[in-house]
């Protein structure tokens, strides 16, 4: 894994060293903010220092490499891995008053924050030594897993969707699928160790094997000063259309053969390339997960077409109802984005009676932060006040999350 080393600049802290000197092997801690891909990719960085001769320290206090894994998808996200910097200093520069000899331990920044880019990063956050490009975070390594019933298995990087208000596709890059054969192993090998359960992650596993190559809108907002809502192309344009059986249902195919595993998860899907053969299967395969979670971001078209989702609400209804008709227990989840630029009352409530109408068990509901360098943070102004977004989110909480406690399933 390629790591940006620290350029000398004034200002910046002396060099570390490890201060436990007594340790005959090196110790790393691993400290994730985010989602399941983070937890996955911190899973798959252990996996590459115990390769090296490394052993996990027991906290970040006493460790030689502290790998700090970052979210960025809001800005209280990243707010939150910069105070966590921030109080590991306090402690260490604590420590050097009793003990002169103590120093802090090398610092690599990682995760989705990268996507500012280093320099940025460094004047940010002078106490990072390195800094490790999430999307070069590799499966060369097995990856460390705590729990040994449930693994969480990465079937591709990157996103190509291009959602205005979303970060991932600047921070983790182009996606790119993992092969059937490299997957298949890493299902083997797991099957080996005992485990039984499985949850295929991707920032948009439905169209696994589908991706194609093109030019990424950085590049294409830097040519066009002008740009406008109308300059992105759709969605499904980023994708080729399957043949037959689309890939990603003959992935689940191929992994429900093996007698060990009993459950089958996955996560996260969108709406406009659920392929009807991908209901039948879930309908059929009572080895996927009876929760099926499908973000819907809005209820309101006109916000769904300014976040370029690629979607209607019509669409998501139609979808939602072939599930429930290939099963009446399956079970619905979703995220949904509270106060998006320029979302109107009406267009809120909108997403208010889809809720009612959906009976959602699960919301992961978002308050809207413009991340910068986003489609929507260029041409969308951030117009909604936070104490609306925040009156917004109570609402769709209460909803969707706190009325259905005695019904909500078990979401991994």
């Amino acid at each position: 894994m390629a790591r940006s080393a620290k350029p000398q600049f004034a200002g910046s802290n002396p060099a570390r060293a490890s201060f436990n000197l007594k340790m005959k092997k090196k110790l790393y801690y691993i400290h994730t903010f985010g989602c399941q891909s983070n937890k996955s990719d911190s899973e798959r960085i252990a996996g590459d220092y115990e390769a090296r001769g490394y052993v996990e320290a027991q906290s970040w206090q006493d460790c030689d490499e502290l790998v700090i894994n970052t979210c960025a998808v809001r800005q209280r996200a990243e707010d939150k891995a910069r105070g966590f910097l921030y109080n590991v200093m306090v402690h260490f520069n604590a420590l050097k008053d009793t003990n002169k000899d103590a120093k802090c331990p090398k610092i690599i920044l990682t995760g989705c924050m990268v996507h500012h880019g280093d320099e940025k990063l460094y004047a940010m956050m002078p106490m990072v030594d390195e800094i490790l490009p999430i999307n070069e975070v590799g499966f060369n390594q097995a990856a460390i897993r705590k729990d040994k019933k449930h693994a969480w298995l990465p079937i591709s990087t990157g996103c190509n969707s291009f959602c205005t208000y979303c970060i991932v596709p600047y921070s983790r890059g182009r996606e790119k699928s993992r092969s059937m054969e490299s997957i298949m192993e890493e299902v083997e090998s797991l099957v080996e160790k005992g485990y039984s359960e499985i949850t295929l992650l991707g920032m948009n596993v439905n169209s696994w094997g589908l991706e194609k190559l093109g030019i990424g809108f950085r590049k294409l907002m830097m040519k066009n000063k002008e740009f406008k809502r109308e300059d992105l192309p759709d969605t499904q344009s980023q994708y080729l259309k399957p043949k037959g059986i689309p890939p990603f249902v003959k992935l689940l195919q191929q992994i429900s053969k093996f007698n060990e595993i009993e459950k089958i998860r996955f996560m996260s899907s969108n709406p406009w390339d659920f392929h009807d053969e991908l209901i039948a299967e879930v309908g059929k395969n009572k080895k996927i997960d009876r929760y099926v979670h499908l973000p819907i971001q809005s209820g309101s078209n006109a916000v769904l077409y300014r976040m370029n989702r690629g979607y209607t609400r019509e669409r998501y209804i139609e979808v939602v109802e072939k599930l429930k008709a290939t099963d009446p227990d399956i079970v619905i989840g979703t995220d949904i984005v509270v106060g998006f630029a320029g979302e109107t009352e009406e267009e809120f409530q909108e997403t208010v009676d889809l809720a009612k109408q959906m009976n959602w068990k699960v919301g992961f509901v978002a308050i809207y932060s413009p991340r910068p360098g986003t489609v929507g943070w260029k041409i969308y102004p951030d117009n909604i006040p936070h104490k609306e977004k925040k009156r917004r989110w109570e609402i769709l909480d209460q909803i969707i999350n706190k009325d259905n406690l005695s019904q909500r399933p078990v979401v991994i």
